[in-house]
């Protein structure tokens, strides 16, 4: 199998490194060529044994990847939200992407964005995915969970692409067509927002209490056997145990598109979301008055994406 690969970000770079490990074959392109080349260095590092080895084809133009692909040709974007993906999806059409090929958006999309361009691109007889991809570097690199939507023909004839993603710790799901698979992504990051401002807090207060806590210790204690055991825990004990007062970070938190677009979701169908509204609420106001709920909270996604903030 041979695909196009557009993104040669953080969870890009690591989603290709993991195919071409899989056997995948893939033309790789990001904007800024650097990108390009530092994926082409850390590709040669990589075991050469491996039977199953794809191959790397560097473009440094997106009419010169979509000339490197065969008919029907299959093309995944990683880019930011909004604009950016129109932008790409445009100079993939000009480039001559056609009838009965596949543009699929793994990105952090809004589903009614996904939904507009599956009609458009089904119009033109352009297949188009939208799978919301989830797992951080560590599931780019080594197994992604995928929430898959777009047509079901389509989402089947890509299963292997799909098995080639997931690896041993990773999973993917079809929820259904058009912005389906981002909708389901949308979700899932709202409450992701509404779990790191909970485990946030509590470290706020257990890091003022009168007993002079050892931080790490309770998440070492409460990444075994407790309720509330689990990833986000786990990271965070792991960052506790090389910077327990987490100095490296100044509390501000980044993020809170996906939160507003649930908020906005939520509205419309009549939902109240508290904890949401809470979490989203206190990322526009970090950068005011930064706390340790703050620190807590970019540390976890430090250690999950290498978020700055």
């Amino acid at each position: 199998m041979k695909i196009g690969f557009i993104g040669l970000g953080r969870m890009g770079a690591n989603m290709v490194l993991h195919m071409l490990e899989e056997g995948v074959d893939v033309s790789a392109y990001n904007r800024s060529p650097e990108k390009t080349k530092e994926l082409v260095e850390e590709n040669k590092q990589q075991i050469t044994n491996n039977k199953k080895k794809g191959t790397l084809i560097p473009s440094y133009s997106i009419k010169e990847l979509v000339g490197q692909l065969a008919s029907p040709k299959i093309i995944w974007i990683m880019v930011a939200a909004g604009a950016p993906v129109d932008s790409v999806i445009e100079e993939l059409l000009n480039a001559g992407i056609g009838p009965g090929d596949i543009i699929i958006d793994g990105g952090n999309s809004f589903y009614k964005d996904t939904e507009r361009r599956f009609k458009q691109l089904k119009e033109k007889k352009i297949h188009y995915l939208g799978i919301g991809t989830s797992g951080g570097l560590d599931g780019a690199r080594n197994g992604a969970c995928l929430m898959i939507g777009g047509e079901k023909e389509v989402f089947e004839g890509l299963t292997p692409l799909f098995n080639s993603l997931i690896g041993t710790m990773g999973t993917y799901t079809y929820f259904g067509e058009g912005g389906a698979g981002h909708f389901v992504k949308m979700v899932h990051n709202g409450i992701e927002y509404g779990m790191l401002q909970s485990i946030g807090e509590g470290f706020d207060l257990l890091h003022q209490s009168p007993y002079k806590l050892d931080l790490k210790a309770v998440s070492g204690n409460w990444t075994k056997g407790s309720v509330v055991r689990g990833w986000l825990v786990e990271l965070l004990d792991k960052y506790l145990q090389k910077d327990p007062n987490i100095t490296q970070s100044d509390g501000r938190v980044g993020g809170g598109e996906t939160g507003r677009w649930m908020l906005e979701t939520a509205k419309e169908a009549g939902i109240k979301m508290y904890a949401l509204e809470a979490a989203v609420r206190y990322r526009e106001d970090s950068g005011k008055g930064p706390t340790f709920t703050g620190k807590v909270i970019t540390a976890i996604r430090w250690m999950f994406g290498r978020h700055e903030k």
